[in-house]
């Protein structure tokens, strides 16, 4: 499973990063970026997490 960032979408709201600060990194250009390729076992709770907490949909898992 990997996590798929939708830079055009992306308002720099955070709300990933402080979900999930291992995980996401809001960037000097107020974007998010994953901080990750793939998501570990042990970590998809967390990122199911950050990803519906965004408030603009950026966020997506994909197989």
């Amino acid at each position: 499973m990997r996590i798929v960032a939708d830079r055009a979408r992306c308002a720099g709201h955070g709300m990933c990063e402080a979900v999930a600060p291992t995980l996401f990194q809001v960037g000097a250009d107020g974007i998010t970026e994953p901080l990750v390729d793939t998501v570990d076992e042990a970590d998809k709770q967390l990122v199911a997490l950050a990803v519906d907490s965004c408030p603009v949909q950026a966020l997506r898992l994909e197989p």
